[in-house]
Parts: C-alpha cells; sequence; structure tokens
C-alpha cells in the first residue's frame, strides 16, 4: 500500500510540475511575441526555403493577372516578404507569400483584409493568444506543408502484411528461445538485423512524410486552441476550421506512435524508439493515416487556407507598426488608368526621401547615374502591389486604379540559353506587351529601354515601344539616359528627371524628382573630379556642344 500511495504522490507531483511548467512557457512566450510585435523579423533563409515557400502559390497561379517571376526578381519583392513575415507557422508564410504575388481586384476582399490587420492592430490580447496557439504549428527549414500534403495522393500505401509478418517472426523466435536456446538465439539475431534494417529502408522513403504528419497533427490541435479562444471578430474563420477539423478524429487516434520523438531522454522514449524499430509500429500506422488523409485533402487544404490567412494578416499588422507611416489605398476601376502618390518611400532604405507624382499620362524619367530613377520606380511598383495585396501603401495617400503589374529592369545576360542581353531585353518588354488586356490596366516600369544595342537602334526602337505600350490599356514609368526619347515621345509621356550638383569637387545628390527632362550635363565634369586631363575634358566639352549644334559628331582627325 506504501508503495502505491508514494507512487500516486509522485504521479500528482509530476503532474502540478507539468501544469506549472506549461503555464510558465506560455507566459515567456507571450512575453516574447509582445516583445517581436512591430519588429523586423529575425528569420534565415536558404535557397531550400525560398524555394518550398513557392509551393502553395504555384499551385493557383495565374500567368495574366500575378506578379511574375522577372518583375518580383526585379523589385527584389523576396526581401520585401521577409521584411513583412512576421507569421508563425510554415502554413501562415506559404500563404503570406502567395498573397504578395496575387495582385486583388475585389474591393470587398481588400477591405476584409484591412478589417482583420485593424483588428490585429487594436487586440493586442486576443492578437498575442491567436499568435501562441499559431505558434504551437511552428515552422518546418526546408519542406513546404502544401506540397506534402497535396502529394499525398501519389503515395500508394503499402500492404502492411511485411510488417505483420517481420513482428511476428520476431516475437516467435523470442519464444523458441526457451525451447531451442541455439536455434531461437540464431532467429531473434536474424530477426533484430532484418527488421532493423527494413524499418530504416522504409522509413527514409517517407521521413519527410512523417515530418508532415506530424505538422499536421500539431496543426490540428492549434486549430482547438483557437477555437477555445472565443474571438468573436474570426468567427466565421474559426467556424471552418471547426467543421473542417472534425473529419481528422480518428487521423489522430494513436497518431503518438507515428510522430512522437525521443526529446526529453527518458527511458519510456527510448523503449518506445526500440519498438518502433523492432516492430515497425509507425510505419503500420503511417499508412493507415496517408487513407484518412488522402481522403480528406480538400478538407485540410481548407484549414490550410483559413489559418494561413490569419497568421499572414497578423504578420501584415506586424509590418504596418514597423512604417513610419503609411496609407490605406485607394482604389478605383472607372475612369483613365491614373496614380496619384503623395510621400511615398522605400520601406528597406534607412534614411529615404519621400517624393510623389500624380499622373493619368506614363511617365518619362531622366537623370544621370545613382540619382534615384531606378529606385523611385521600383518604389512606386512596390507601393502598387502592396496596395493591392495587404492594403497597404507606402505613403502618405494613394489614389489609383486597379492594375495588373509588370517591370522590366534588372536583366542580364542568360549564359546558359546562349541568348545576349539584347535578346534578353526585346523577349522581356514583349511579354509586357503581351499581357496588356482591355480588361484590367497594366502599370508596368522599364529601367534604360533596349541599353543592350547602338544609340541610333536604341532611339529608333525603343521610342515605338514605349509609344506601343502608352497607347494602350497601361500606364508606363520609364527611366532612361536618352534625352531624345523626352522630345520624341513628348505627346504622350509625361518628363520628370532627377538631378545632382557638383560642390567642392564632390557629386551631392537630393533624390528629390523635379518636373521635366533633365537638363544638367555633369557626366563630362565628373571626369574631371576623378582625375582625367584637361585635353580630354575639354574636347568632349566641344564634341558635345558641335552635337548640339548640327546634330552631327565631328570626326577625330
Amino acid at each position: 500500500m506504501k508503495i502505491i500511495f508514494y507512487l500516486l504522490i509522485f504521479m500528482f507531483i509530476i503532474t502540478v510540475w507539468s501544469m506549472w511548467h506549461e503555464k510558465q512557457r506560455k507566459k515567456k512566450l507571450r512575453i516574447q511575441l509582445k516583445k517581436e510585435w512591430g519588429k523586423i523579423p529575425e528569420q534565415e533563409y536558404t535557397t531550400e526555403k525560398l524555394e518550398s515557400l513557392k509551393a502553395f502559390y504555384l499551385s493557383m497561379q495565374d500567368d495574366r493577372y500575378d506578379i511574375d517571376d522577372i518583375t518580383w526578381n526585379d523589385l527584389d519583392m523576396d526581401y520585401i516578404f521577409m521584411y513583412i513575415n512576421n507569421t508563425q507557422s510554415s502554413i501562415g508564410e506559404e500563404y503570406l507569400y502567395a498573397l504578395l504575388r496575387k495582385p486583388c481586384f475585389s474591393k470587398e476582399e481588400l477591405n476584409e483584409r484591412n478589417r482583420l490587420i485593424k483588428f490585429f492592430s487594436q487586440n493586442e490580447q486576443k492578437r498575442i493568444y491567436l499568435q501562441s496557439a499559431l505558434k504551437g504549428i511552428g515552422k518546418l527549414s526546408q519542406i513546404s506543408v502544401y506540397k506534402y500534403i497535396n502529394q499525398l495522393n501519389q503515395l500508394t500505401p503499402q500492404s502492411n502484411l511485411p510488417h505483420y509478418i517481420m513482428a511476428l517472426g520476431l516475437v516467435l523466435s523470442f519464444g523458441l528461445l526457451f525451447v531451442y536456446p541455439s536455434y531461437g538465439g540464431m532467429l531473434v539475431l536474424l530477426f533484430f538485423i532484418n527488421n532493423v534494417y527494413q524499418y530504416y529502408r522504409q522509413k527514409a522513403k517517407i521521413e519527410n512524410y512523417l515530418t508532415v504528419f506530424a505538422y499536421i497533427l500539431r496543426l490540428l490541435d492549434s486549430t482547438k486552441e483557437i477555437d477555445k479562444l472565443d474571438i468573436k471578430e474570426i468567427e466565421k474563420y474559426t467556424d471552418a476550421l471547426k467543421r473542417d477539423r472534425d473529419a481528422f478524429k480518428n487521423f489522430k487516434r494513436g497518431a503518438a506512435i507515428v510522430t512522437s520523438k525521443n526529446v526529453t531522454g527518458s527511458i519510456f522514449d527510448s523503449i518506445i524508439d526500440y519498438a518502433r524499430m523492432f516492430f515497425h509500429l509507425d510505419l503500420i500506422k503511417f499508412n493507415s493515416m496517408l487513407n484518412i488523409l488522402k481522403n480528406h485533402r480538400d478538407d485540410l487544404n481548407r484549414i490550410f487556407i483559413n489559418v494561413g490567412f490569419l497568421d499572414s494578416m497578423i504578420a501584415v499588422a506586424s509590418f504596418r507598426e514597423t512604417l513610419d507611416y503609411y496609407c490605406e489605398p485607394e482604389l478605383t476601376k472607372v475612369g483613365k488608368p491614373s496614380l496619384s502618390i503623395t510621400d511615398l518611400y522605400h520601406p528597406l532604405l534607412e534614411d529615404p526621401v519621400p517624393n510623389s507624382i500624380s499622373e493619368t499620362q506614363s511617365v518619362l524619367l531622366t537623370g544621370s547615374n545613382a540619382s534615384g530613377k531606378s529606385t523611385f520606380i521600383k518604389t512606386l511598383a512596390i507601393n502598387a502591389i502592396l496596395s493591392q495585396t495587404v492594403f497597404t501603401s507606402i505613403s502618405r495617400r494613394y489614389r489609383a486604379s486597379y492594375f495588373i503589374i509588370f517591370s522590366s529592369m534588372a536583366l542580364r545576360d542568360n549564359i546558359l540559353s546562349n541568348e545576349s542581353y539584347y535578346i534578353v531585353e526585346i523577349k522581356s518588354l514583349k511579354r509586357i506587351l503581351d499581357h496588356i488586356n482591355d480588361d484590367v490596366p497594366m502599370l508596368c516600369f522599364v529601367d534604360e529601354v533596349l541599353r543592350g544595342t547602338n544609340t541610333l537602334e536604341r532611339i529608333a526602337a525603343s521610342s515605338r515601344i514605349l509609344y506601343a505600350l502608352a497607347k494602350q490599356n497601361a500606364l508606363v514609368y520609364a527611366a532612361t539616359h536618352d534625352i531624345e526619347l523626352t522630345h520624341i515621345l513628348e505627346s504622350n509621356y509625361s518628363n520628370y528627371h532627377f538631378q545632382e550638383h557638383i560642390v567642392n569637387n564632390k557629386i551631392l545628390f537630393d533624390y528629390k524628382l523635379y518636373q521635366g527632362r533633365a537638363v544638367s550635363k555633369n557626366a563630362i565634369k565628373l571626369l574631371g573630379m576623378l582625375g582625367y586631363s584637361r585635353y580630354i575634358i575639354n574636347e568632349a566639352e566641344k564634341a558635345a556642344e558641335n552635337f548640339q549644334r548640327t546634330g552631327e559628331w565631328s570626326r577625330i582627325p
């Protein structure tokens, strides 16, 4: 009796200690989440990680309206995603990535996103409790949850008969030890070796799926936690989660044998690990769990979407807190394509200079290298994307049409396909022309049109391409060094420029946008600042003046 009494006391102490420990863990987690709110997330991204994030997006990719790979890379949108990605789960970050690549054209949908973002910003306690539940799902380092969920149909459940035979053989071998010790010992050794070998051989094939199964179990547990929070403002989503979660009751029964790992180092966990190896308990259970998931994949995908949406909206709410200022966009589907933005800035720049512009006509930007042209058009494009995805413009006011958004900026030679820079350029521009449609206006950004060819053909071809873009259902922002284009396209493009000043042999940029074409001629002066001879500088200035006067270049004798 004493032993039983002491055992009960011990179990009581362990239970109380576990409850206290869990309470402390949750308390620390809430403090941590509060501390991370409104901060730039700290997370490492490998190439494999970034690749895995794309799976959910690729499942619903729309080449007509989405942010394509060229535009995404031109604008360094991976870094914008990382800046916003204060999600707590892999599901949340996969959903957020997809969201940023799919501009939305529905006012109702954008208003719903904004409603949740504002709710999470204004209700700290409810948000933190919801984040705690999402944190319980966690993040996987290099595996796409969505990809593996939707690859389940490719897996054929294996017969459990071989596993039963191997397990039974080991048990009978142990029995034989008591009758014929020598034969029994030999068979026990053979079955040990065979069972362990076959175990790791079979497990290697499904290792990632086992990881995802464990993740799905955490997901189902977390949806139950979210339901218990009873947050009225997200009731539509929690009700849907509850309906879909009910389909997985049988999936959870006995699932611990598949997913639990020996992380505590206890004797009991070690015994379970050996039992799995020798008797293939987790492999047998895996097959029955696989059948359930295959039959309820649609339910699981709906859970993925609802949880991902909530998690990503919390991340956007945190992102807004990191900004010096932002506004909710004013978007319209009526009238001529237009863009009007006040004091926009780039979120990744340490000390950005705000700029404003309001146009219903396409724009040519001129100015010297490093004056701010490329940064400005990138900032415009990023603002357009964020406005139509997370309903947040990094400006004081943003009024614009709904746009599809394309760019042709950071191009390079394609060595693998043996394509020159010029070929890559004209293909990139052609894809923009091909995507212009009458249904949704295009906002497109071009940096240095056709820089990969000679001056004569560049100006002739680029002027006609830019004209073709501007006369259709598109608003174009193009940066160029070719002042000739500002005259050729004067009837179709508004002219703006960035400028620099040379003070005490130093070049200074103010990064401010000015109306009109660039008028400064500092390129030759810069030669002197870098120590070029006075002869070269004087001759260059004479040649430039002569060309401006006659329209022809003089021959060098």
